[in-house]
């Protein structure tokens, strides 16, 4: 098609007119040319969940053709903690797909992200990007189809507070300027990381304003379009690191933690997934929840208790997930609703002509809406591994076609009711529930962590590490001993200020 890429926000897909997932070594090398790029920057996540960055002068097209098809060696005992010092030596190599022209570079600088490779030349078999390669094929090889996924990730922006069109505090739910501080910033994040590739749907204010020591706090949301599951994290990742990076030049600090302040809203990092199979999304069938949606959504259920060791990482990730928070306590999906763990949201199943009605002067459409629908998995929050966690997710939903009972499991854990109103306590009292802290959380996963290694996609030592780390908070006791002491409940908090 003449133009399709005219529109596209990444400036390597505009110029080569191709899709990212097309790119070649020699349309990299045709791009630095092209456009005069002086450095290259390959990056990389490491154990605490961050991008890491390493710099590349470009001199002249050997080196270029040097580092792109050989990368370069890097320290791995001081980016994992399962790696030891006596061999510690990683190579990282360049995913071409994911070239962008980095937006806060002095000097024209083309990034990719790369993948780890051990000494012998094979993927790091512990390493984020490839245990979430391993979780994508594993999940085709058994169902014959494919997984996406997309995440709401939301996050506060704090700075000086100012008395001009105070906010209301708790209800900044797609709030407007000037009550809504920092539509500009977030605009401008979302700018940045359509640059980088990141396919965008829509961003937003949340629920979550407050003011607190001389200080302005407003949550935002910026939530991503289903693409193939490899793909969606590499879009968190990039916008993580997009976000951080463009408070730092407007001097406002960022966090994704996943409270702040008891009895305000706390930031959640949900899920969406789809499955798809030739081109069609699977979610459906007839206009209604489909067979392949239930089963994917049972094995959900089955294995919730130990996703939380992928998704909320930290003490604080447990002080979010009470109850009256809009965030999920109990093992249960259902539609529409915002008390479950899953929750089914609108899906355009209605058949109706919206669009005809509110613009008269249009005909009938006629739009195929049926790619629209998702699932969603409200547990994690920032402190995720967005590797693990979406990696966890994809093993979860195949072990739903794994199971014999899955559709009978899905029907016994589906809700209709606000589960914490007083009239559906009965109900509530049937639902499993998730774990209350990290050293529970370490508990599920060791008894479930079968599930997870089967296929080789999680390694032993990988899944040992993450029970290591978790346990060795040694909250057990944390929560509910903390609601009685306010001052160590903000210390925590702030020790947990930076997470993900």
């Amino acid at each position: 098609m003449e133009n399709e890429f005219a529109m596209n926000a990444n400036t390597v897909v505009a110029y080569l007119q191709k899709p990212s997932e097309s790119f070649t070594k020699a349309d990299i090398i045709s791009f630095i040319k092209a456009k005069e790029i002086k450095m290259v920057n390959f990056m990389y996540p490491a154990g605490d969940g961050r991008l890491k960055t390493l710099n590349f002068v470009i001199t002249d097209e050997a080196y270029l053709d040097a580092i792109l098809t050989c990368g370069e060696r890097v320290d791995g005992s001081s980016l994992f903690s399962f790696i030891g010092a006596s061999s510690s030596d990683l190579y990282v190599i360049p995913r071409y797909r994911t070239a962008f022209v980095d937006p806060f570079a002095e000097l024209p600088t083309l990034t990719m992200l790369c993948s780890f490779f051990d000494k012998d030349g094979n993927p790091l078999e512990s390493a984020p990007e490839h245990t979430l390669h391993k979780a994508s094929e594993a999940f085709t090889k058994t169902t014959g189809m494919t997984f996406e996924a997309m995440g709401e990730l939301e996050y506060y922006v704090i700075s000086d507070a100012e008395d001009l069109f105070p906010a209301t505090d708790q209800h900044g739910y797609h709030e407007s300027g000037p009550y809504g501080k920092y539509n500009q910033f977030r605009t401008q994040c979302m700018q940045y990381i359509a640059q980088a590739g990141g396919q965008i749907k829509y961003g937003h204010s949340e629920v979550g304003n407050f003011t607190m020591n001389g200080k302005n706090y407003e949550q935002n949301e910026i939530e991503f379009l289903p693409v193939p599951v490899e793909k969606a994290a590499e879009h968190l990742m990039i916008a993580k690191w997009v976000i951080r990076n463009l408070a730092y030049e407007y001097g406002y600090n960022i966090t994704f933690a996943p409270k702040l302040v008891a009895g305000k809203a706390g930031s959640g990092l949900h899920i969406h997934m789809r499955i798809m199979k030739d081109g069609k999304n699977q979610m459906l069938h007839d206009g209604v929840l489909s067979e392949t949606a239930r089963i994917a959504i049972a094995g959900m259920m089955d294995l919730a208790p130990s996703i939380t060791a992928f998704g909320n990482k930290n003490p604080i990730s447990y002080f979010r997930l009470v109850p009256h928070q809009e965030a999920p306590t109990n093992i249960c999906w259902g539609d529409r609703n915002r008390s479950v763990l899953v929750r089914v949201p609108l899906g355009w199943t209605a058949k109706k002509e919206m669009c005809m009605q509110a613009n008269p002067l249009e005909g009938a459409a006629h739009f195929d809406t049926t790619q629209k629908q998702t699932v969603e998995m409200r547990s994690p929050d920032g402190s995720a591994d967005i590797y693990q966690l979406l990696a966890g997710l994809a093993v979860a939903c195949r072990h739903g076609f794994e199971m014999e009972n899955a559709l009978n499991v899905a029907e016994k854990t589906y809700v209709d009711v606000d589960i914490h109103q007083e009239a559906n306590k009965a109900r509530l009292a049937s639902l499993g529930e998730l774990p209350d802290s990290c050293v529970a959380s370490a508990q599920c996963l060791k008894r479930q962590r079968a599930i997870f290694e089967q296929y080789g996609v999680f390694s032993s030592a990988m899944i040992n590490g993450i029970i290591s780390k978790l346990e060795s908070f040694d909250d057990g006791e944390l929560r509910n001993s903390l609601i009685r002491n306010s001052q160590d409940e903000e210390e925590l908090l702030a020790k947990y200020f930076h997470c993900g």
